[in-house]
């Protein structure tokens, strides 16, 4: 063996005896994490180690060691902490090109199972809000990265349930994440999950429509049981589920509806009745016309102008919009502006991730097309 190969070699030994003691270093530090400041010195060092098994080509490595961390520390309650390994870790599964395999989605089941067994030992508070929201943009990440490297339209269905779950928890803050708009990407997250039961057993928690919400021309938002109904319905038909947006709709009006269906149809066909068109019917209207064939498109087109103003004053307008002119274009081939096509395309490409992925900007252009 020459000087250099010897030299190399001892080189090569050196560093991986330090490497070894680093990551002995680190381990006793996760069993030790019982205090902040000690499970941050453990977070400094698995970052570290992270990055470097992924510069040095060892992806697979990489990635368990983000998510081995991560677990350890939502197993010690550090979830401040551990949420800022859990981004590291779906950062290194896009990088890498990791598929979503069922054993990398059971792994983010596992844990967010953690992350939700470690907070019920914290208090209500800001606090707790915080982490909350930090587990809600884990989690949307990982929908993206499933959807981008997998198989699934739209993200992983067991990814997608989680994040639904998860916005549903959420409490309004006060400002951009009110709680209706919280709801809303809860219901969509859930219709992508294919769970229309579980949307069902959450519209039976909301309140029933007033009579200031059912009056003609009201100047209060609709009911947000209501206006959830027929978001969940749009995006069953712009994704052409119907098996679930049937579930959706006849389930509702077994066990959630409480009207008379008769009248409250007999009254969306009246203009002069003081009533507002029922958002039930209009979803009962929508089923029945997209499941017939393209001569149905003025059919289509009468039914939205006829709910216009209901759709117009719900949460995430925009999005409604790109849902109601995909199902134009894809049922009654109506098409819109060439400009407007490729942006409501690139906006239903988005949905897996929730609307923080959408560009106001891109959506503003996109609405002033239509006026």
């Amino acid at each position: 063996m020459s000087a250099a190969a010897a030299r190399r070699r001892k080189q090569l030994a050196a560093r991986q005896k330090e490497g070894d003691a680093v990551m002995s270093k680190m381990k006793k530090l996760l069993e030790d994490a019982n205090d902040e400041p000690t499970a941050y010195e453990a977070l400094q060092l698995a970052q570290s180690q992270v990055r470097k098994q992924v510069h040095a080509g060892k992806f697979s490595e990489g990635a368990e060691l983000a998510y081995s961390s991560a677990l350890a520390l939502l197993e010690k309650k550090r979830i401040s902490v551990a949420s800022q390994l859990l981004q590291l870790l779906v950062e290194v599964l896009r990088e890498t090109h990791t598929d979503p395999s069922d054993a990398w989605i059971a792994k983010v089941e596992k844990l967010h199972a953690a992350h939700q067994d470690a907070m019920m030992s914290v208090e209500d508070g800001a606090e707790k809000n915080r982490l909350l929201r930090l587990q809600r943009e884990f989690l949307r990440r990982a929908v993206v990265w499933s959807s981008d490297l997998g198989s699934v339209r739209f993200g992983h269905q067991r990814l997608q349930e989680l994040l639904g779950n998860q916005c549903w928890l959420l409490p309004d803050d006060g400002e951009d994440d009110d709680r209706s708009s919280i709801m809303a990407d809860a219901v969509q997250h859930m219709a992508l999950a294919e769970k229309p039961l579980k949307i069902v057993e959450w519209l039976k928690t909301l309140p029933k429509p007033t009579k200031a919400q059912t009056t003609s021309g009201h100047g209060c938002l609709a009911a947000d049981r209501d206006t959830l109904l027929t978001r969940a319905l749009l995006l069953f038909c712009a994704v052409e589920n119907f098996r679930d947006a049937n579930i959706l709709l006849t389930k509702f009006i077994e066990e959630v509806e409480e009207r008379d269906l008769k009248a409250l149809t007999t009254s969306y066909m009246k203009k002069d009745d003081g009533k507002a068109p029922a958002h039930v019917i209009f979803g009962s209207m929508l089923l029945k016309i997209c499941q017939k064939d393209a001569r149905t498109g003025p059919l289509f087109s009468w039914l939205m102008r006829s709910f216009k103003k209901e759709l117009d004053v719900m949460p995430k307008q925009q999005v409604i919009q790109s849902y109601v002119t995909r199902i134009g274009k894809i049922y009654f081939n109506i098409e819109p502006p060439p400009s407007m096509l490729s942006m409501m395309e690139n906006m239903m490409g988005m949905m897996g991730g929730g609307g923080a992925g959408i560009n106001p900007a891109m959506m503003q252009a996109a609405l002033s097309q239509m006026s």
